[in-house]
Protein backbone atom coordinates (compact mmCIF):
# COMPACT_ATOMS: atom_id res chain seq x y z
CA UNK A 1 0.00 0.00 0.00
CA UNK A 2 1.31 3.48 -0.48
CA UNK A 3 1.35 6.54 1.41
CA UNK A 4 -1.00 8.93 0.82
CA UNK A 5 -0.19 12.47 -0.79
CA UNK A 6 -3.83 13.64 1.09
CA UNK A 7 -5.92 12.13 3.93
CA UNK A 8 -9.32 13.65 3.73
CA UNK A 9 -12.00 13.66 6.66
CA UNK A 10 -15.57 13.65 7.53
CA UNK A 11 -16.36 16.62 9.84
CA UNK A 12 -19.10 15.39 12.62
CA UNK A 13 -17.76 12.44 14.40
CA UNK A 14 -14.77 11.57 12.71
CA UNK A 15 -12.24 14.69 13.27
CA UNK A 16 -15.14 16.62 15.82
CA UNK A 17 -17.38 14.98 18.26
CA UNK A 18 -20.50 16.34 18.98
CA UNK A 19 -22.73 16.27 21.21
CA UNK A 20 -26.57 16.91 20.35
CA UNK A 21 -28.51 18.64 23.16
CA UNK A 22 -31.49 18.69 20.69
CA UNK A 23 -32.64 20.58 18.10
CA UNK A 24 -35.88 22.05 19.67
CA UNK A 25 -33.00 23.77 21.70
CA UNK A 26 -31.37 25.65 18.95
CA UNK A 27 -34.77 26.39 17.19
CA UNK A 28 -35.60 27.62 21.13
CA UNK A 29 -32.68 30.45 21.14
CA UNK A 30 -33.77 31.72 17.65
CA UNK A 31 -37.37 32.06 18.79
CA UNK A 32 -36.74 34.44 21.50
CA UNK A 33 -34.55 36.80 19.00
CA UNK A 34 -37.48 36.77 16.65
CA UNK A 35 -38.53 40.62 16.32
CA UNK A 36 -42.18 39.96 15.02
CA UNK A 37 -44.18 36.22 15.89
CA UNK A 38 -47.51 37.62 14.75
CA UNK A 39 -49.29 34.35 15.27
CA UNK A 40 -47.75 33.47 18.90
CA UNK A 41 -45.93 30.40 16.95
CA UNK A 42 -44.26 27.84 19.86
CA UNK A 43 -41.58 25.51 19.54
CA UNK A 44 -43.68 22.59 19.15
CA UNK A 45 -45.57 24.06 16.04
CA UNK A 46 -42.21 25.07 14.72
CA UNK A 47 -40.51 21.77 15.40
CA UNK A 48 -43.69 19.89 13.61
CA UNK A 49 -43.07 22.27 10.34
CA UNK A 50 -39.88 21.71 10.09
CA UNK A 51 -40.03 17.90 10.45
CA UNK A 52 -42.75 18.26 7.80
CA UNK A 53 -40.58 19.72 5.63
CA UNK A 54 -37.71 17.78 5.79
CA UNK A 55 -39.37 14.56 5.53
CA UNK A 56 -41.21 15.51 2.71
CA UNK A 57 -37.67 16.73 1.18
CA UNK A 58 -36.63 13.32 1.28
CA UNK A 59 -39.67 11.57 -0.02
CA UNK A 60 -39.73 14.02 -3.22
CA UNK A 61 -36.22 12.62 -3.76
CA UNK A 62 -37.12 9.40 -3.71
CA UNK A 63 -34.83 8.24 -0.94
CA UNK A 64 -35.84 4.98 1.22
CA UNK A 65 -32.14 5.08 2.94
CA UNK A 66 -31.79 8.93 4.42
CA UNK A 67 -27.72 7.93 3.52
CA UNK A 68 -28.66 7.67 0.27
CA UNK A 69 -30.31 11.14 0.11
CA UNK A 70 -28.11 12.28 -3.33
CA UNK A 71 -28.70 16.54 -2.80
CA UNK A 72 -28.12 18.76 0.29
CA UNK A 73 -30.61 21.13 0.96
CA UNK A 74 -29.46 24.17 2.74
CA UNK A 75 -29.98 25.38 6.06
CA UNK A 76 -30.87 28.57 5.51
CA UNK A 77 -32.66 27.71 2.15
CA UNK A 78 -35.46 25.48 4.91
CA UNK A 79 -35.54 27.63 7.68
CA UNK A 80 -36.15 30.62 5.54
CA UNK A 81 -39.05 29.12 4.24
CA UNK A 82 -40.52 28.04 7.47
CA UNK A 83 -39.91 31.10 9.69
CA UNK A 84 -41.67 33.20 6.93
CA UNK A 85 -44.21 30.52 6.35
CA UNK A 86 -45.47 31.58 10.08
CA UNK A 87 -44.76 35.62 8.90
CA UNK A 88 -41.48 35.03 11.84
CA UNK A 89 -39.11 37.96 11.73
CA UNK A 90 -35.64 38.66 12.30
CA UNK A 91 -33.08 41.61 12.88
CA UNK A 92 -30.79 39.09 11.99
CA UNK A 93 -29.15 37.61 8.88
CA UNK A 94 -29.55 34.50 8.21
CA UNK A 95 -25.89 33.56 8.53
CA UNK A 96 -26.03 34.99 12.31
CA UNK A 97 -29.09 32.78 13.01
CA UNK A 98 -26.85 29.59 11.37
CA UNK A 99 -24.72 30.05 14.19
CA UNK A 100 -26.39 30.43 17.08
CA UNK A 101 -28.84 27.72 16.45
CA UNK A 102 -26.20 25.01 15.80
CA UNK A 103 -23.77 26.74 18.93
CA UNK A 104 -27.22 25.85 20.68
CA UNK A 105 -28.56 22.42 19.62
CA UNK A 106 -25.26 20.55 19.77
CA UNK A 107 -21.73 21.54 21.83
CA UNK A 108 -18.48 20.32 20.25
CA UNK A 109 -14.96 18.69 21.06
CA UNK A 110 -11.89 17.61 18.58
CA UNK A 111 -11.95 13.36 18.85
CA UNK A 112 -9.54 11.65 20.47
CA UNK A 113 -5.78 11.59 19.13
CA UNK A 114 -7.48 13.67 16.06
CA UNK A 115 -4.63 16.47 16.94
CA UNK A 116 -1.76 14.42 17.23
CA UNK A 117 -2.65 12.44 14.02
CA UNK A 118 -2.82 16.17 11.96
CA UNK A 119 -0.12 16.98 13.41
CA UNK A 120 2.14 13.90 12.13
CA UNK A 121 0.28 14.54 8.72
CA UNK A 122 1.85 18.04 8.33
CA UNK A 123 4.84 17.02 9.60
CA UNK A 124 4.96 14.44 6.92
CA UNK A 125 4.09 16.93 4.30
CA UNK A 126 0.86 14.84 3.62
CA UNK A 127 -2.00 17.46 2.71
CA UNK A 128 -5.51 17.18 4.72
CA UNK A 129 -8.80 18.83 3.88
CA UNK A 130 -12.38 18.30 5.19
CA UNK A 131 -15.38 16.92 3.43
CA UNK A 132 -18.99 17.11 5.25
CA UNK A 133 -22.60 16.59 4.65
CA UNK A 134 -24.29 19.42 6.48
CA UNK A 135 -27.05 21.19 6.30
CA UNK A 136 -25.14 24.37 7.63
CA UNK A 137 -23.00 26.90 5.64
CA UNK A 138 -19.49 26.00 4.80
CA UNK A 139 -18.76 29.38 6.67
CA UNK A 140 -19.95 28.15 9.68
CA UNK A 141 -18.27 24.78 9.41
CA UNK A 142 -15.12 26.49 9.02
CA UNK A 143 -15.69 28.84 11.88
CA UNK A 144 -16.66 25.69 14.43
CA UNK A 145 -13.32 23.76 13.02
CA UNK A 146 -11.38 26.65 13.23
CA UNK A 147 -12.55 27.45 17.03
CA UNK A 148 -12.13 23.72 18.27
CA UNK A 149 -9.07 22.71 16.18
CA UNK A 150 -7.23 26.23 15.86
CA UNK A 151 -4.09 24.47 14.83
CA UNK A 152 -5.13 22.34 11.88
CA UNK A 153 -3.53 22.92 8.19
CA UNK A 154 -6.53 22.15 6.14
CA UNK A 155 -6.25 22.73 2.57
CA UNK A 156 -10.14 23.04 1.67
CA UNK A 157 -13.08 22.44 3.74
CA UNK A 158 -16.60 20.90 1.50
CA UNK A 159 -19.76 21.53 3.14
CA UNK A 160 -22.16 19.69 0.99
CA UNK A 161 -24.52 22.74 1.54
CA UNK A 162 -22.61 24.87 -0.79
CA UNK A 163 -21.79 21.64 -3.66
CA UNK A 164 -25.08 20.42 -4.32
CA UNK A 165 -24.30 16.62 -3.76
CA UNK A 166 -24.14 14.36 -0.46
CA UNK A 167 -22.02 11.87 -0.15
CA UNK A 168 -21.67 8.99 -1.07
CA UNK A 169 -22.49 10.41 -5.09
CA UNK A 170 -19.27 10.61 -6.46
CA UNK A 171 -19.58 14.04 -7.42
CA UNK A 172 -18.51 15.48 -4.15
CA UNK A 173 -15.46 13.35 -3.94
CA UNK A 174 -14.60 14.41 -7.74
CA UNK A 175 -14.78 18.01 -6.44
CA UNK A 176 -12.50 17.31 -3.56
CA UNK A 177 -9.90 15.50 -5.99
CA UNK A 178 -9.97 18.73 -8.08
CA UNK A 179 -9.58 21.13 -5.15
CA UNK A 180 -6.35 18.73 -4.39
CA UNK A 181 -5.13 18.38 -7.70
CA UNK A 182 -4.37 14.84 -6.90
CA UNK A 183 -5.53 11.40 -8.62
CA UNK A 184 -7.32 9.34 -6.53
CA UNK A 185 -5.07 6.53 -5.83
CA UNK A 186 -2.85 9.02 -4.33
CA UNK A 187 -5.76 9.91 -2.01
CA UNK A 188 -7.50 8.45 1.52
CA UNK A 189 -10.74 9.36 3.20
CA UNK A 190 -11.43 8.78 6.92
CA UNK A 191 -15.00 8.90 8.23
CA UNK A 192 -17.19 7.33 10.49
CA UNK A 193 -20.13 6.89 8.31
CA UNK A 194 -20.19 3.35 6.99
CA UNK A 195 -22.29 4.47 3.80
CA UNK A 196 -21.55 8.14 2.82
CA UNK A 197 -18.19 7.81 3.97
CA UNK A 198 -16.70 4.26 3.28
CA UNK A 199 -19.07 3.25 0.55
CA UNK A 200 -18.75 6.31 -1.13
CA UNK A 201 -15.09 6.61 -0.94
CA UNK A 202 -14.31 3.08 -2.05
CA UNK A 203 -17.24 3.74 -5.19
CA UNK A 204 -15.05 7.13 -5.97
CA UNK A 205 -11.48 4.28 -6.04
CA UNK A 206 -10.51 6.81 -3.05
CA UNK A 207 -8.83 4.54 -0.67
CA UNK A 208 -11.61 4.53 2.56
CA UNK A 209 -10.76 4.41 6.51
CA UNK A 210 -13.28 3.71 8.78
CA UNK A 211 -13.14 5.49 12.07
CA UNK A 212 -15.33 3.42 13.86
CA UNK A 213 -15.03 4.55 17.74
CA UNK A 214 -17.81 6.82 17.30
CA UNK A 215 -20.04 4.23 15.09
CA UNK A 216 -23.40 3.48 16.49
CA UNK A 217 -24.96 0.30 14.62
CA UNK A 218 -28.29 0.79 13.09
CA UNK A 219 -30.26 -0.98 10.46
CA UNK A 220 -30.08 1.50 8.01
CA UNK A 221 -26.62 1.86 8.30
CA UNK A 222 -24.87 -1.52 6.81
CA UNK A 223 -23.42 -0.70 3.17
CA UNK A 224 -23.64 -3.18 0.80
CA UNK A 225 -19.79 -3.39 0.09
CA UNK A 226 -17.32 -5.71 2.10
CA UNK A 227 -13.51 -5.29 2.37
CA UNK A 228 -11.33 -2.96 0.77
CA UNK A 229 -11.15 -0.22 3.41
CA UNK A 230 -8.68 0.04 6.60
CA UNK A 231 -10.77 -0.30 9.60
CA UNK A 232 -9.73 1.68 12.95
CA UNK A 233 -10.55 2.59 16.62
CA UNK A 234 -8.27 5.28 17.20
CA UNK A 235 -6.50 7.96 15.31
CA UNK A 236 -3.05 6.89 15.93
CA UNK A 237 -3.45 3.18 14.50
CA UNK A 238 -4.42 5.56 11.07
CA UNK A 239 -0.78 7.05 11.70
CA UNK A 240 1.40 3.50 12.80
CA UNK A 241 -0.60 1.77 9.30
CA UNK A 242 0.78 4.95 7.08
CA UNK A 243 4.19 4.96 9.07
CA UNK A 244 4.73 1.65 7.66
CA UNK A 245 3.36 2.64 4.08
CA UNK A 246 5.90 2.68 1.35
Amino acid sequence: MNKPKMVLFDYGNTIITETIHGFDKGNEALLKLAVKNPLNITIKELQAKADEVITGISKRMGCTNRFYQPYEISWTSINRYIYEYFNIEFDKSYEELEWIYWNNATSAKPSENIERLLEYLYENDIKTGVVSNIMLSGNSLKRRINEILPNHHFAFVIASSEYIYRKPEKEIFEMALIKSGLKANETWFCGDNPICDTEGALNSNIQPVWYKKTFKEKSDLKMALQGGYIEINDWLELRDIIERCE
